[in-house]
């Protein structure tokens, strides 16, 4: 890594702190989980500031640190299995939210999301989410155009079939019992 001047520090740090809560909300999409999204996060803005003389250069900072979380994400779901184990929730955390119709809502889509293969979920998060276009999505995901389309459709399909075909309470129901993160 090399070192920065002063400036560049503070420019990082800058854009780092102003972007950092829209990078885990979109992490948090992807993976279900604040404390893992900011770990996704965390590791995108280490990938940034390894890049941020070039970037600075070359303007894009944040559709590279959206890619770099996206990386992050798929990197960390490739890893987890082999050196990681989920644990039940904390019953002793309070929710800061009050609304049961809100939070079951919240829920069904999180178990829909989760039942989505990884390509897809960051298919459907970046393009519905962080309202990316096919191409910026193709770009942020490696891959063709063509691809993102594929990913997508199949992706909106299954969703489609699974509020369909499943009360929203009930995929909630599910979703507590087993997340598949």
């Amino acid at each position: 890594m090399r070192r920065q001047d002063a400036a560049g520090d503070a420019a990082f740090t800058q854009f780092a702190a102003a972007s950092r809560t829209r990078l885990r909300h979109t992490a948090y999409l992807l993976c279900g989980d604040w404390d893992r999204a900011s770990d996704h996060v965390q590791e995108g803005l280490i990938r940034v500031y390894v890049a941020w003389p070039r970037l600075v250069r070359n303007g894009g900072e944040l559709a590279y640190a959206r890619k770099a979380v996206v990386s992050a994400f798929l990197d960390a779901s490739r890893r987890r299995s082999s050196r990681e184990r989920p644990v039940e929730d904390d019953p002793t955390r309070a929710s800061a939210e009050d609304v049961a119709t809100a939070v079951a809502d919240r829920q069904a889509l999180m178990v829909a999301l989760a039942r989505l293969p990884e390509r897809q979920r960051a298919c459907v998060v970046l393009r519905y989410f962080e309202d990316l276009d096919v191409r910026a999505t193709a770009v942020v995901l490696g891959c063709s155009e063509g691809t993102v389309k594929s990913q997508t459709s199949r992706a909106l399909t299954t969703l489609r079939s699974l509020f369909e075909n499943a009360d929203r309470e009930e995929l909630a129901i599910a979703g507590e019992r087993n997340l598949p993160w």
